[in-house]
């Protein structure tokens, strides 16, 4: 029974071992406001872009304003029409979401 255990804790350690940590596709999405346009750069921990992925643009009360896909770079530009406080957030499939929230003071 000892012995079983232990090739168990080896064969565990093994596969640990040779796993990538589940943060190495972690989204991440960035914006920031210049002049009348918002900005937004969306890509990976391992700083590969996020092609095609779906963004979604929300004012404070959770209307949603606007919806478009990032291009091959990641990058995702739609007009201000209006300062105010926005919530952008990057879909990037299987279960890879994550938003920024662009204050009304940032623009």
């Amino acid at each position: 029974m000892r012995s079983i255990l232990r090739l168990l804790a080896v064969i565990s350690l093994l596969l640990g071992c040779f796993c990538s940590p589940a943060w190495a596709h972690k989204v991440n999405i960035f914006a920031y406001a210049e002049g009348d346009k918002v900005y937004t750069e969306s890509y990976f921990a391992n700083g590969q872009k996020v092609n095609s992925g779906e963004i979604e643009v929300v004012d404070a009360a959770g209307n949603r304003l606007l919806t478009g896909t990032t291009d091959a770079n990641g990058l995702f530009v739609f007009p201000l029409a209006k300062k105010q406080t926005l919530t952008i957030t990057v879909n990037a499939g299987m279960g890879h979401k994550n938003s920024y929230v662009l204050q009304r003071e940032e623009m």
